[in-house]
């Protein structure tokens, strides 16, 4: 008898699992397509609808990440860093929530695919922390500024135009910043381990 509910509990978990991870994958199609929606759609209408989404999740995940980032870095500069981008981050959200429903672009679900990459993040150990956000902020900043460039060269709405030009210098400084804590905490450790 208890053989049976093992084997059964044993075939109930595999299939959870394996569900869970055509989630995962699905998910991670459906944010890339994301991207290419917005850098290929004809329709003005429908490319701004690709952005603002595209947009909403990625700053989501940079959100969050940049909140766990202030509690688990044991880096003063990481810590420092990832507070700017979030305060970057939660202006941008708020400037395309501002935006969107004036346009009427309900954003209902913003779900972040990159949940992976924070889950992934919080089971890093402490000691390659500052490495694995710094390289996944590095990441996430680079395809905004993507992001932000392509809606830039295909709206005429003066709005959208507005907040593209207004973040990306923006962004590019944080894409910066980012690359430099990453070079600084890299020497540190170099010194460190010499």
């Amino acid at each position: 008898m208890l053989s049976s509910k093992t084997s059964f509990l044993k075939i109930l978990f595999t299939g959870v699992t394996l569900l869970s991870i055509n989630a995962c994958e699905r998910s991670n199609k459906i944010e890339k397509e994301s991207i290419k929606n917005v850098l290929t759609a004809k329709n003005n209408e429908e490319t701004e609808i690709y952005f603002f989404s595209a947009l909403a999740n990625s700053t989501q995940a940079i959100i969050a990440k940049s909140q766990l980032a202030q509690y688990k870095s044991l880096e003063q500069k990481t810590r420092d860093i990832s507070s700017k981008i979030e305060n970057n981050q939660v202006m941008l959200l708020q400037e395309i929530n501002k935006i969107s429903l004036k346009k009427l672009i309900v954003i209902t679900d913003i779900n972040v695919p990159a949940n992976d990459d924070l889950y992934k993040l919080i089971d890093t150990s402490y000691a390659s922390f500052d490495e694995v956000y710094i390289n996944s902020m590095t990441r996430l900043l680079y395809e905004q500024i993507q992001l932000l460039e392509s809606i830039s060269k295909k709206t005429n709405d003066s709005a959208v135009s507005k907040l593209a030009f207004h973040y990306l210098p923006l962004q590019y400084k944080l894409l910066l910043e980012t690359e430099k804590t990453n070079e600084l905490n890299t020497i540190k450790n170099t010194t460190i381990i010499n």
